[in-house]
């Protein structure tokens, strides 16, 4: 049996709001179909702009050269501006696509990119851009994280806002327990809201841009107002499905809830979240949790953080092999990449996470009483 008989792509995310994305990054466009939309719901491309402008690149000389106005076009789910519960269709045309400069890669998989394991797996892999594994694709899960974001704010009143809390070497203090929202966030390019740490930031993602190299870090999400008992027990437990969501970017290496890996180096009597009345309600002291115990919301802040490794494009020669295992030298490419990601990340984290808090929330069992 040939490979292509019986290999395929997973590209859906949800159990009952369903999101599958389509497109390659030099194709003529990338998008979304979003399924389990609940219908009456107020919504048109004004509603998800604003967060793609935010993802799309050539924000800053932080970020990716590529000119993309990344304009959200909805082609089904609502009339008259209102949805009516069928899939939801958004399209973002590709304009500033140079397919031309990975000619030259066609035999040479570039090093820490899918090139190779593409191949691998299918036979074949997109001879530009990096196809489906490239962060291009993100613009389509933007998109439907908009329109998940319309449903939390106006179903639950949920608030999802994240940040870059590291870059390099540079962190910033923790600010999980703040009440900013975005405006704070784009106060400044590279999205920090400690507007002091996030000059030093910039600095360094510079520094690297001029030296031909990259930058990774980190970025926090707290998701505001999630209701206690969203999320499933055992195997589909609320972090591990932001795990997955989060996990699925390109670039993300690493996930953490609440304490994360500090946690382990606290005792257990330092690091439980007592329980105390909240303005009449069960809640916690502390935050540890991160909101979430047994795979279930608790009432508090969701807190997570998605670490993102350094951009793998460069443009520093690497001494590499191609395909036939031949020594080539791959020099610095005429693509035109982002030094640090992290920017442009935020939208896609608070996208993720809306998507997954959707899927959630219609999932969610209304106790009895």
């Amino acid at each position: 049996m040939n490979r292509w008989e019986f290999t395929a792509m997973a590209n859906s995310i949800g159990t009952i709001f369903t999101v599958t994305t389509f497109g390659e990054s030099h194709g003529p466009c990338v998008g979304v179909i979003i399924d389990g939309c609940p219908a009456g719901l107020e919504l048109s491309e004004a509603d998800v702009q604003p967060q793609l402008d935010r993802r799309r690149p050539g924000q800053s000389d932080l970020t990716t050269g590529r000119k993309e106005a990344d304009a959200a076009r909805i082609l089904s789910g609502i009339e008259n501006g209102i949805t009516l519960g069928t899939p939801v269709t958004v399209v973002i045309d590709n304009k500033d696509r140079r397919p031309g400069d990975y000619r030259e890669l066609k035999n040479i998989p570039r090093p820490s990119h899918a090139d190779f394991t593409y191949r691998a797996k299918y036979g074949v892999s997109a001879s530009s851009g990096g196809g489906r594994a490239s962060a291009r694709e993100t613009a389509a899960r933007v998109a439907a994280g908009a329109v998940a974001e319309k449903y939390l704010r106006v179903g639950h009143g949920v608030e999802i806002v994240a940040w870059v809390s590291s870059a390099g070497d540079i962190e910033a203090p923790d600010m999980s327990d703040g009440d900013f929202g975005r405006d704070t966030v784009d106060a400044n390019a590279i999205r920090c809201p400690d507007a002091g740490v996030a000059e030093e930031m910039a600095t360094i993602v510079k520094r690297a841009a001029d030296e031909g190299d990259s930058v990774g870090g980190t970025v926090t999400c707290v998701c505001r107002n999630v209701p206690a008992g969203w999320g499933e027990p055992i195997f589909d437990k609320l972090e591990a499905r932001l795990g997955a969501a989060m996990l699925s970017i390109p670039a993300v290496k690493g996930f953490e809830v609440g304490s994360g890996f500090a946690g382990t180096r606290m005792r257990g009597s330092e690091h439980n979240d007592v329980f105390v009345m909240k303005e009449g309600r069960l809640g916690t002291a502390s935050n540890r949790s991160g909101g979430i115990q047994g795979g279930i919301a608790n009432g508090e802040p969701v807190v997570f953080r998605a670490a993102f490794k350094p951009t793998a494009t460069i443009k520093r020669a690497q001494q590499t092999i191609d395909y036939d295992g031949q020594q080539v030298r791959l020099e610095p490419r005429k693509g035109r990449h982002d030094p640090c990601v992290l920017p442009r990340a935020v939208p896609v984290v608070e996208a993720m996470a809306a998507i997954v808090l959707a899927d959630m929330a219609r999932m969610a069992v209304e106790p009895i009483g």
